[in-house]
């Protein structure tokens, strides 16, 4: 028997992306961002990403079946995220999915955004360790998760307990002037930067925190510390040095994200580190894991970046892995859950 087709739709966020494997080679990744239509407010409106879903989910699902070479009723199965993300958006997603399964007489698959971002590295690396440590790092998330099976057993280690790493990210390009999303502009602005200029807060890593937050997150009190330095030297009539405060701050945020990870992959004694979302993309967080990993002997995988933001891809090779494992598809009554948790891998 040939590995399953599957299409994967997402639609959590900003980006409607269509994906197309077969098994764990990617033949399709189409993506249609609205990005540019929420820069001027500086974050994601969820009623224009919803509208943008709306108006880009045919065009994908065309352009990804043209660039695979196959035609809908080609695929074997269809998934989709059915949560965790904006409401409205997921609606527009899972709506379109059960409206091809229906119309094409093909099983449904709802699957988690964070399990995706985990499965999506099969593309790229092959098969999963079981079990493997996972820190998904986006603008709504920082998980550290222990992933014994991605299509049934994820277990919460830690998860941030207020800002995101990648809502700091963005947050702090504004205060710098950089335009949204902030991720890659503050990468690109820290490269000619000091990350020793400015000695900035690691959040949750002081010994009495580390008794009840161990593999948790906190990037509120590092953006505020960035905003006040920041504001010290406009009061003073000082330039702000953009790049050293760039640099800096996102020495902060990747400093804590490795040490948490590695304390957990030591303490678990689990030697398999992937790292997914969209922060993953950052060359920092990248350069800094893979170098302290290698001292404590534990293997990195990392994405390339392209796969690392929400895409169609990720969910699709979640959906290939429930196929070829014989998971129960879903229901087509299948919901779309905002706040859906991770350990509920399949709906």
């Amino acid at each position: 028997m040939s590995e399953p087709l599957v299409l994967g739709i997402e639609t959590s966020c900003d980006e409607t992306g269509v994906g197309i494997v077969r098994g764990h080679t990617l033949l399709a990744d189409a993506i249609a961002s609205s990005v540019e239509e929420h820069a001027r407010f500086g974050g994601v409106v969820p009623e224009v990403a919803s509208r943008a879903h709306l108006e880009a989910m045919v065009p994908t699902l065309d352009r990804a079946c043209e660039t695979a070479g196959v035609r809908l009723s080609d695929v074997d199965a269809i998934a989709v995220t059915s949560g965790p993300g904006l409401a409205g958006a997921l609606l527009v997603g899972v709506a379109a999915a059960k409206a091809l399964a229906v119309g094409l007489g093909k099983p449904l698959y709802g699957v988690n955004h964070l399990a995706s971002h985990v499965a999506v590295d099969q593309l790229e690396h092959g098969p999963l360790p079981d079990p493997c440590l996972a820190l998904l790092v986006s603008g709504g998330h920082s998980s550290l998760l222990r992933v014994e099976d991605v299509t049934t057993t994820v277990e919460p280690l830690g998860a941030t307990i207020d800002d995101a790493a990648g809502e700091a990210f963005d947050k702090v390009a504004r205060l710098l002037g950089l335009p949204f999303p902030g991720g890659p502009h503050i990468d690109r602005a820290a490269a000619s930067g000091s990350s020793v200029a400015i000695d900035f807060p690691r959040g949750l890593t002081s010994r009495r925190d580390l008794e009840r937050h161990r593999f948790d997150f906190s990037f509120s009190g590092l953006k505020t510390a960035v905003a006040r330095w920041v504001e010290a030297r406009e009061r003073s009539g000082e330039p702000v040095p953009v790049a050293d405060v760039a640099a800096s701050f996102q020495e902060a945020v990747c400093d804590v994200l490795v040490r948490k990870a590695l304390d957990a992959a030591t303490t678990t004694g689990i030697t398999d580190l992937l790292i997914g979302g969209g922060v993953a993309a950052n060359s920092r967080l990248r350069a800094m894991a893979e170098s302290r990993a290698a001292e404590v002997g534990v293997r990195v995988r990392v994405p390339r970046p392209g796969l690392c933001t929400d895409n169609g891809a990720m969910v699709a090779a979640l959906g290939s892995e429930m196929v070829a494992r014989g998971r129960t598809p879903s229901s087509l009554d299948l919901p779309a859950d905002s706040s859906q948790p991770v350990t509920s891998v399949l709906v």
